[in-house]
């Protein structure tokens, strides 16, 4: 019986769980439904008044568009007829164009007419008046017609020639004016000094007891100096200084540097002098290769051989008319070569050509060819252009120049020549006849060297002891004061002073 109650009771309380649970489960179900059942009519009221407004504006919308169509409609038809009553209006006024037309083109035939009558008329008249000129004339119409034509080709040349002269006028007027504004330009652009070589130079002293070692004991030192460079040193009540006299420039700054280096060293005597001299000489021989490197290097020319460019720097020491030869053929290379450029020519071979121009006055030579001649010959051996050669041969109108910077280097040295304070006429007279003074003396036999000093009023000759004696020394001294009388024109006096010396040198070794 207990065992039946504890298997039935289980079960009576599982099932009334159950029951209570199912039932409560229905509650809660037909509740929630009730409620879902309420939203649905709630959204379907709302649906409906939603629906309803939707419809209203778009009755509404579907009104406003056609209002908006009619109205379009109405004013595309207003503005149809217009254009109806325009083409209408231009069709009107077609129509009278063309029948005004076709009354024009009626006339116009009828008056086409008429002038083929009259054309037709007209050239029977002008048949019968041709022959009529035929027959005045004799001349056919052929004739008649070459002779017109020949009348018109002569006024026409005439007019050509006319026309031709009056060019060629304007033409020269403009290339002379064109040619001035070139050199006129050119010479702007250039900038250089005026002429100013003496033929004196100054050599400052430490005190005036320097000019009594100077002279030396019975002026021996002076002499030695004097005889050794060719200058004539003057010293005179100026004090502390020595003047050095030479128309040579190479002498004369040969001497300066010499008595400057013995006033510095303070040895002076015939042996130091003479070796000072020789080293001295050879210092102006490298100053000479050392200024014709620095002319080539500051003009950009290049490919020149070193007897050339000696040759260059001994133009250093050179002058023309008291103009430095060497600084006149730069400055005439620079005008070539802005001339050059002005003109289109070829720039760095005019350049060349001008600074090589007086080559010739540099080189040591004695041929009697001058400087413009030599210049050839030793632009030739150098293997330089043609046209550098012709330029330099015709710089002075030796020869004819055969291209267009031959006459530019002609231009330009007249320019660096006739330039103011570019040379002086007096000093290069001066120098040509101090030259020819010693050219004189350098002709007799056994004449070593030959030097003008005292500005040309002594002559100061140094003859070969071997070839020349004593006795044969005073002769000699009487026949170049001969020669001189009768060859040179000369104002006052000039004194001939011969100095044979005999000279013995050995070593104690």
């Amino acid at each position: 019986m207990s065992l039946v109650l504890w298997i039935v009771l289980p079960l009576a309380g599982l099932t009334l769980g159950w029951i209570i649970r199912w039932l409560y489960a229905r509650f809660q179900l037909t509740a929630s439904e009730q409620f879902a059942e309420r939203i649905k009519h709630d959204a379907i009221k709302e649906a409906e008044a939603k629906k309803k407004e939707i419809l209203l504006e778009a009755k509404d919308q579907v009104i406003r568009e056609r209002n908006q169509q009619e109205k379009e409609t109405r004013e595309r038809r207003a503005e149809l007829q217009r254009y109806e009553r325009r083409v209408v209006q231009k069709e009107e006024v077609l129509d009278k164009k063309t029948a005004q037309i076709e009354r024009t083109e009626q006339v116009f035939a009828e008056k086409e007419k008429s002038f083929q009558q009259r054309e037709l008329a007209i050239s029977k008249e002008e048949q019968r008046y041709r022959a009529e000129l035929e027959r005045i004339s004799g001349l056919t119409s052929e004739e008649a017609k070459a002779l017109i034509i020949q009348d018109l080709e002569n006024e026409a040349r005439h007019d050509a020639q006319s026309l031709i002269n009056k060019i060629e006028q304007e033409a020269n007027l403009a290339a002379e004016k064109k040619a001035r504004d070139i050199l006129v330009t050119t010479i702007q652009r250039l900038a250089t000094e005026v002429t100013g070589d003496v033929t004196v130079a100054t050599v400052t002293l430490p005190n005036d007891e320097m000019k009594g070692r100077i002279i030396g004991r019975e002026g021996r030192n002076i002499r030695t100096l004097e005889t050794l460079t060719g200058a004539d040193i003057i010293i005179d009540d100026t004090p502390e200084a020595v003047v050095i006299s030479c128309f040579d420039p190479v002498r004369r700054e040969i001497a300066k540097i010499a008595l400057e280096r013995l006033i510095l060293d303070g040895r002076i005597h015939p042996a130091r002098i003479e070796e000072v001299v020789i080293k001295v000489s050879k210092d102006i021989s490298q100053k000479i290769f050392e200024e014709g490197e620095k002319v080539l290097f500051d003009m950009g020319i290049h490919n020149i051989k070193q007897d050339a460019v000696r040759a260059l720097g001994r133009l250093y020491f050179r002058t023309s008319y008291g103009q430095n030869v060497l600084h006149h053929s730069r400055e005439v290379a620079v005008i070539a070569g802005m001339l050059a450029a002005e003109v289109g020519c070829n720039r760095d071979l005019a350049k060349r050509a001008a600074l090589l121009h007086d080559i010739g006055k540099g080189v040591e030579s004695d041929s009697d060819l001058n400087h413009a001649e030599i210049g050839m010959d030793m632009a030739r051996k150098m293997g330089e252009d043609p046209r550098i050669i012709n330029a330099i041969g015709s710089h002075h109108n030796d020869i004819e120049p055969t291209c267009l910077e031959a006459v530019i280097v002609q231009i330009a040295d007249a320019i660096s020549a006739a330039r103011p304070g570019a040379r002086k006429e007096t000093l290069d007279n001066y120098m040509k006849r101090l030259e020819n003074l010693e050219n004189i003396a350098v002709g007799f036999t056994g004449v070593d060297k030959s030097f003008a000093i005292q500005a040309g009023r002594e002559l100061r000759i140094m003859v070969n002891c071997e070839a020349v004696t004593d006795e044969q020394a005073r002769e000699l001294a009487k026949e170049i004061a001969q020669k001189i009388e009768n060859d040179l024109r000369y104002p006052g006096r000039i004194k001939v002073t011969i100095i044979r010396e005999t000279r013995i040198t050995e070593y104690a070794r």
